[in-house]
């Protein structure tokens, strides 16, 4: 891995706050869709920069950058080749330190995407692992082991790539490497010394740089039971003990002990998030103090627009936050599902791979409605306790890009499975700056991902100062938080009606009295007294509409 002679000074943002990361307004953006400056169909960390001034009139506290690493893109940069560097087509690492100065100096902190379950085939470790003998040191870095059957010409284990095939591929020479995901993605040996002490020196690496904190992606994939006869494993159906062979197994807790010390010895301390799919009783070890600091919720990713479901995960989710002394996140959107506003918008338990098969045309699709009712659940969920991440777009009321021509497809999943399943590039498309040109305004001519092309109605340029559009609801809601949001505390209320009124009404009071109301049923009900601080959709007299949100102070 390269590491440049030259480090910049790092920067800071103006205002110190060494707990900025637990109420925070985190936005991810994903560079390659982002902002292009050099025509080259890719987004680039100049271009991020640029849409610094945007960032800041959005209101957010924090920018989330998916991996912008060198990568020859098997899976989107999360294939990294040099976990120090920039890609060169997204920039270098000057750029990288003028976005964070210019972040920096807007008050918004900068978090990195840290991609520790595997590298790329590319990564100069693979390739000299590649190079040397079955039992080499280059090899020990990574999980090689020989084959099954009299020939070895089987793999070591039926475990099953989360891509779709083995999770195992052959070399030239006979053995056989781990790969949880595609077969670019080479999964490491974090039982070995130099795994561990090279990450080490990658988060030191980029939080000299001024970097603020990290996103660890699978943090529950690092730690493996590889002794053999080698056990099933099943990642959708984890145990609660910690014994699944390949994931949320209890000694990847001792690596993270042993990264939270590296973070802590930066003033302010580096923050952290875990991407950690595991059940939610031992998600929570994750975000304790003594490790990452906290750890993604993705319940609400995976819950129909429903009064019951949003209460009982937002109920389960501050309980778990107070045991572990963390925050508790909320996320609805991200790069790697359906947009929200697209979920909400098709019949409940909708099928989504199967919906994009039929390029969004079965069952039909109610953008109106999907977006009404993802309006309604973003005001809600920035009203409670904790951080709140905002994918790129949906601020813009982005739905998903369905029909992307299947020659066009680049998620591995797409390849993996036989072409059955089209993946995530619906949401990896770059967002719509402007209301015409070639790319709306993105930068390039030919977009890496093609664009739909109604897309300009829902561009930054269509919405910039329209009091209803969703932009404007967005930088709304988001400067009422900065104001209100103070403290943990979340006291649920009792709703005026009868029962069915209440059973589709969630609402809750925070500090100093001011109150979140959410009617997810369809008809409208009474409106609470008090003053309208934002709502998520014009109200009727004296009446809360269906599928709308308040905040009422």
């Amino acid at each position: 891995m390269s590491t440049p002679a030259k480090t910049t000074p790092a920067s800071t943002p103006r205002t110190p706050d060494p707990d900025w990361w637990r109420d925070a307004v985190v936005y991810q953006v994903y560079p390659r869709s982002f902002a292009d400056t050099d025509g080259d169909g890719l987004g680039d960390v100049a271009g991020i920069t640029t849409r610094v001034p945007y960032l800041s009139s959005l209101g957010v506290d924090a920018i989330w950058l998916s991996p912008f690493f060198p990568s020859p893109l098997a899976d989107g940069g999360y294939d990294v080749a040099d976990y120090r560097d920039v890609d060169p087509k997204l920039g270098t690492l000057d750029d990288l330190d003028a976005l964070v100065r210019a972040a920096h100096e807007h008050d918004i902190r900068v978090i990195v995407d840290i991609v520790p379950n595997h590298t790329s085939d590319q990564h100069e470790w693979f390739r000299a692992a590649l190079a040397a003998p079955a039992g080499s040191p280059e090899r020990a870095r990574y999980v090689f082991r020989d084959g099954a059957g009299p020939d070895g010409s089987l793999p070591p284990s039926d475990w099953v790539s989360n891509f779709g095939g083995s999770a195992w591929t052959r070399v030239e020479d006979g053995q056989w490497y781990l790969h949880l995901f595609a077969p670019e993605q080479p999964d490491l040996d974090w039982e070995n010394p130099e795994v561990r002490a090279d990450f080490e020196h990658t988060l030191r690496f980029w939080s000299d740089r001024g970097v603020d904190g990290f996103r660890v992606d699978v943090a529950h994939g690092l730690a493996k039971d590889l002794s053999t006869p080698y056990r099933p494993s099943d990642e959708k159906a984890l145990p609660l003990d910690g014994s699944d062979p390949l994931y949320d197994r209890d000694e990847v807790h001792e690596i993270f002990g042993t990264w939270r010390q590296v973070l802590d010895e930066y003033d302010p301390p580096r923050a952290a998030v875990a991407e950690a799919w595991a059940p939610a009783p031992r998600r929570v070890l994750y975000a304790r103090p003594t490790e990452l600091g906290q750890a993604f919720n993705f319940d609400l990713l995976e819950a129909p627009f429903d009064a019951a479901a949003f209460r009982g995960i937002i109920q389960r989710n501050l309980a778990m936050s107070e045991q572990s002394g963390a925050s508790s996140t909320w996320v609805l959107s991200n790069h790697d599902v359906v947009r929200h506003a697209t979920r909400y918008g098709l019949p409940t338990g909708t099928d989504t791979d199967a919906w994009l098969m039929t390029d969004g045309t079965a069952p039909v699709l109610d953008a109106e409605r999907g977006l009404r009712r993802a309006r309604a659940a973003t005001l809600l969920v920035l009203a409670l306790p904790g951080s709140s991440y905002v994918y790129q777009g949906e601020e813009l009321g982005l739905q998903e890009a369905a029909a992307i021509p299947h020659d066009q497809l680049q998620d591995p999943k797409w390849i993996r499975t036989g072409h059955t399943v089209k993946g995530r590039d619906g949401c990896r498309v770059p967002i719509p700056w402007t209301t015409s040109g070639p790319s709306f305004g993105f930068g390039a001519v030919a977009p890496h991902l093609p664009q739909p092309a109604d897309f300009g109605r829902s561009s930054v340029e269509a919405e910039d100062g329209e009091p209803d559009s969703t932009l404007s609801f967005y930088r709304a809601a988001i400067a009422a938080r900065r104001r209100l949001q103070q403290g943990e505390e979340l006291h649920w209320l009792d709703t005026d009606g009868d029962q069915g009124s209440r059973s589709r009404v969630v609402a809750f009071a925070r500090h100093d009295g001011w109150r979140s109301v959410t009617n997810f049923g369809v008809d409208p009900v009474p409106l609470p007294s008090g003053t309208v601080v934002v709502a998520s959709r014009p109200l009727g007299d004296g009446v809360l509409p269906g599928e709308t949100t308040v905040w009422l102070a």
